[in-house]
Parts: structure tokens; C-alpha cells; sequence
């Protein structure tokens, strides 16, 4: 073979039209992006995570919108999962728990962010729709409740008018009298007492206040006050832990030693409590759902199922149960912003509320059946245990929380 043959065709080389394919071939090569590869290992990544180390494709130094979307989107899982879940929560039991167990997860939101999205926004509706006020006018609470002798509107006004502490405390005590006179008169009247008992003190109350606005250094009030406090702290002692550490006994102290002056503040303004509590109770909650897990796997343990499956049960269960809390806040909120009492339209409210109330534990005995799959006898008494167990622990869980939060105000 001559060396001419082994050689490439020089005109071929030196033709025009092969050039110019060679040129578009080089400019398509560029044009082309490369294949994403991991910053980290370097392997070509075949989706947003990388499949030999796991890193993410995506940092955090991206745009802040789009942070913002991927951070609700992880914690809430707020997308279109959040309509196919919440149906079935409602008025389906057990139906989101089944298809956990039967492997189709990703159609509906998780468990955890269920029920953590729906206890965050549950109580933090409550907080926002509710108000425990006690400073309230004599109208408000008693203005169809007359007698001779007695105008409520009238004693509000002449102790709002009074000039001198002693004429405060004249009013005062004659309406005290009067109303003494008209729970006698009533006798056993249900309803009667209880109101004319509140009435007093809306006296007792208004006076007070008119009183240190007159003449601070003569009020009875701040004396009955004091008074009051020194009795909470006497009655209150620091509980001790035999064989807790010293730390955790002189903590529990520190904190009793707050209670008689939080409890003086509450008594001024309930909505102090109110807003500490309803922010410690989805804490609450979360911690006690362990528990409720575990006295599940005892009632169950020769379904020899997993804790992990009970847990999913107990997330459930709580985020049914937070679902129908915000629901009856919001139907409590659109009677009193829709309706006038004694009305059809508040009746159909008051019905739904009573027919959201007794579904609340139909559900959860329907769920337990279902998940279980045990006969109606033991599902039933299992269910009662189970619901006084569980009453009793977190009864005391909330009165921890309560204590610890007036302590913490």
C-alpha cells in the first residue's frame, strides 16, 4: 500500500462546504450548555440532588422570592397537596393514615407539617378572636335585670360622677345592699345569683378605680390588693424535687416567687394569660404526641405494629382535631359578624357548631376502627382508656403550662 493511499483526501479537507460544516458543528458544541455537575464530588447530577453525595443542586444564594417560596413550601408543604388533604381530614377518618401505610405519601402533605401548620394557625386564630377582658360596663352584663330601687346604669354613672371617696363608698355599699336584697328576693332562680354575684363585683370594681382616681393615697384598693398578694404568697410554695439537682429546685423556686405579682397582673388584664397560654399549648401538644403514640402501641401491642405507625396515628389524630378547633373559632367569629340573636340564620349557626362538636369524637372512634381494624367491644373500650389516659395527662400538661407561663409573664 503507497503512502498516498493512507492519506486523507487533501480536497476534500480544502473544500469550502466541508469547512463550513466543520464551523457550524463547533458553533452548535458551544451553544449547547454543559451538564450540570455537583459542586461538591463533581458528578454529573441527574436531578436536583446529587445522587453520589447528596447535596442539593439549589444554595441559598439564589433570589429572596424564591426563598421565601422554597421555605413555605418545606415547612408547610403549601401547594397543591394542601386541597387533596384537607377533605379527606375532615370528614374521612382514617383515610389519610390508610394511604400513609399503603406507600402513597406524596400525593398529600405530611403528617409532621399537617398537623404543625394547622396547630400554629388554629390557636393563633383563637388568640386572635377571643378576648377575656373582665373590664366591662354594667350594660353589658346586666342591663335587663331590674328591681325597684335599682337602675344599674344609674350607680355606674353616680360613682363615675362621685367628687369625694366618701360618697364613692356610699354608693358602693348601697348598691351592694340592693343587690343583696334582690338575690334574696329571687331565691333559687337559675341564672339569677350567678349574674347579681357578677354585678357586685362590677361595683365593688368601678369604685375602686373611681376611688384611686380621686385620692390614691386613701384607696382601699391597692390595700385589699396588697393584702390579696401577701395571701397568694403565702399560700404558694416553692415545690422541691427530692433528689433533683439544686439547679432545677432553685429554679421552680424563681418562678414561684413571680406568681402572687403575675397573678396581680392578670387579675388586671386576663389577656396576659390568655395570650401566653395559647402560645406555650402547640408546644404542649407536640410533646405530649409521643405519649399518645405510646399508650396507643400498649393498647395495640399484639398488632405488632411499628411506634413509627402509631406516631403517624397520633399526627393525624391532632390534626383533625386542630382542623375542627379552627373551624369552630371561624364559625363562632361569622356568627357574632353575621347574625342577630334569636335568629334563623345564628340557629343554623349554633347547629353546625353542635354537629362539629359530637363529630369530633365519632371521628376519632371511627379512625381508631378503621386503622386498627379490631371489632367494635374492644375498639370501644380501648377508645374510653385511651380518652381518660390521655385526659388526665394532658390536663396536667396544660396546668403546667398555665403555671409556667403566668410565671414566665
Amino acid at each position: 500500500m503507497s503512502n498516498t493511499d493512507t492519506l486523507p483526501d487533501q480536497d476534500l479537507i480544502a473544500s469550502p462546504q466541508h469547512s463550513d460544516l466543520a464551523t457550524r458543528a463547533c458553533e452548535d458544541s458551544a451553544s449547547t450548555p454543559a451538564a450540570p455537575h455537583c459542586g461538591n464530588c463533581g458528578v454529573l447530577l441527574l436531578g436536583p440532588h446529587c445522587h453520589a453525595c447528596g447535596q442539593p443542586e439549589k444554595s441559598l444564594v439564589r433570589q429572596f422570592p424564591e426563598l421565601i417560596g422554597d421555605f413555605f413550601g418545606t415547612v408547610f408543604g403549601l401547594d397543591s397537596r394542601i386541597a387533596r388533604t384537607l377533605g379527606p381530614l375532615l370528614v374521612n377518618p382514617g383515610f389519610l393514615t390508610s394511604e400513609y401505610f399503603a406507600g402513597r405519601r406524596v400525593r398529600y402533605v405530611s403528617p409532621v407539617r399537617l398537623f404543625v401548620f394547622l396547630c400554629l394557625t388554629a390557636f393563633f386564630a383563637a388568640n386572635l378572636s377571643s378576648d377575656w377582658r373582665t373590664d366591662v360596663s354594667f350594660s353589658q352584663v346586666g342591663a335587663d335585670v331590674t328591681s325597684p330601687g335599682v337602675d344599674l346604669n344609674s350607680v355606674e354613672l353616680d360613682i363615675t360622677s362621685a367628687t369625694s371617696v366618701e360618697e364613692v363608698l356610699r354608693l358602693r355599699d348601697q348598691a351592694i345592699k340592693d343587690i343583696a336584697e334582690i338575690s334574696a328576693e329571687s331565691g333559687e332562680v337559675p341564672g339569677v345569683t350567678g349574674l347579681l354575684g357578677g354585678v357586685e363585683q362590677l361595683v365593688r370594681q368601678r369604685a375602686a378605680k373611681r376611688i384611686a382616681q380621686l385620692d390614691p393615697a386613701v384607696v382601699a384598693g391597692p390595700a385589699e390588693e396588697e393584702s390579696q398578694q401577701t395571701t397568694v404568697s403565702q399560700k404558694i410554695t416553692a415545690p422541691q424535687i427530692e433528689g433533683a439537682p439544686e439547679a432545677v429546685n432553685a429554679w421552680f423556686a424563681r418562678q414561684s416567687a413571680k406568681l402572687p405579682q403575675n397573678i396581680s397582673r392578670i387579675a388586671k388584664d386576663p389577656n396576659l394569660l390568655k395570650d401566653a397560654l395559647f402560645s406555650a399549648i402547640p408546644s404542649t401538644l407536640f410533646v405530649m404526641l409521643p405519649f399518645f403514640a405510646l399508650f396507643l402501641g400498649l393498647l395495640y401491642v399484639f398488632k405488632r405494629r411499628l411506634y413509627m405507625e402509631h406516631l403517624i396515628v397520633a399526627l393525624h389524630s391532632h390534626a383533625f382535631l386542630s382542623l375542627a378547633l379552627l373551624l369552630m373559632v371561624l364559625m363562632f367569629d361569622l356568627r357574632a359578624w353575621l347574625t342577630e340573636p334569636h335568629t334563623l340564620p345564628q340557629a343554623l349557626f349554633n347547629l353546625a357548631l353542635l354537629a362539629l362538636g359530637l363529630w369530633m369524637p365519632v371521628y376519632l372512634l371511627l379512625m381508631q376502627k378503621r386503622v386498627y381494624g379490631q371489632g367494635w367491644p374492644m375498639t370501644a373500650l380501648k377508645f374510653s382508656v385511651l380518652g381518660l389516659v390521655y385526659f388526665i395527662l394532658l390536663s396536667t400538661a396544660t396546668t403546667i403550662t398555665a403555671l409556667a407561663s403566668i410565671a414566665g409573664l
